[in-house]
């Protein structure tokens, strides 16, 4: 298995530092394929209707004119968005910036479905607990650490798994059964909500431990192209609006990007481009990663 953290709103390079909620994305290696259980580190999201994602991520993000996030068009966009205020009380709140990732939560987010042999369907929802405790940064510790160094919870986490302190977190899950979703005043289908723990308590049923560093980030882990749409069998989707949404969106933008890259690469550098593999998107031809090396991100900039 492979873990990638992240920012959601603010693009990759931002400080970590930033109130925003991150990415707890990991992917599973499998002998019946891969699955991606692509979440954040709060349990909740803004919008629980997957046509308003688009606008959530235009209110959210830079000014197409001045490149300038603005407080207003986030407020004038929830404001029409009442069930965003649940998402925006945890990012508002302390977990809105996270000591660092080895301190932080991880959520599946949206309900899946669990299926047995049988062909019972169990609702499920995901949860990461970090073994060393929730720990996060208030708004004057996060200048000062942000300050120093803007990419400290990377830094964090790549050294502490160097030395061998290996970050671990308890795999923990809330179940339903189907036939009880309409027994409860909320919607277990909606995003925007979260499940009574003293309802549906969490059973710990694994554990993840990192305890290796990639050799090569951007190829590594830039180039994992996590998917919600997969899923091995045993595991399958709800009709959660989000989810449904998700599915087809993240696949259809990494067609978009991929396919367009390596058709670049291919016309550019006159290399073909490989077939997709389970680790990575695509891969350059053996003869133009010899050419530069097996770690060639590392070489000086003006290296042939």
């Amino acid at each position: 298995m492979i873990v990638r953290f992240s920012t959601v709103i603010h693009e990759r390079g931002s400080p970590e530092t930033i109130r925003d909620p991150r990415g707890f994305a990991v992917k599973f290696y499998t002998r019946e394929g891969n699955w991606d259980m692509v979440g954040n580190n709060m349990p909740v999201f803004f919008v629980r209707d997957g046509m308003k994602f688009p606008d959530m991520v235009h209110a959210l993000k830079w000014n197409p004119k001045s490149h300038i996030q603005e407080g207003w068009r986030i407020a004038d966009f929830f404001s029409h968005v009442p069930e965003s205020m649940h998402m925006f009380t945890f990012l508002l709140d302390d977990v809105g910036i996270p000591l660092n990732y080895r301190h932080m939560e991880g959520f599946g987010v949206h309900t899946f479905v669990l299926v047995n042999k049988a062909g019972r369907e169990t609702y499920v929802k995901f949860h990461w607990i970090p073994e060393c405790g929730v720990k996060c940064l208030l708004d004057d510790e996060a200048v000062m650490v942000g300050g120093k160094n803007h990419s400290h919870a990377t830094q964090d986490l790549y050294d502490a798994i160097a030395r061998g302190e290996f970050p671990e977190w308890k795999l923990c899950i809330q179940t339903m059964d189907p036939a009880d979703e309409d027994k409860f005043p909320f919607d277990p289908l909606d995003v925007t909500k979260t499940w009574p723990e003293d309802i549906f308590p969490l059973q710990p049923v694994g554990r993840m431990v990192l305890n290796q560093n990639p050799d090569n980030f951007f190829l590594e882990n830039e180039q994992l192209a996590f998917c919600p749409a997969t899923v091995v069998p045993g595991i399958h989707y709800s009709d959660d609006k989000l989810l449904q949404t998700r599915v087809f969106s993240y696949a259809d933008a990494q067609r978009y990007r991929y396919v367009r890259l390596a058709v670049l690469l291919s016309c550019c550098l006159g290399c073909s481009v490989a077939r997709s593999s389970p680790t990575h998107p695509f891969l350059l031809h053996p003869s133009f990663t010899n050419r530069l090396g097996g770690n060639y991100l590392l070489l000086p900039p003006n290296a042939p």
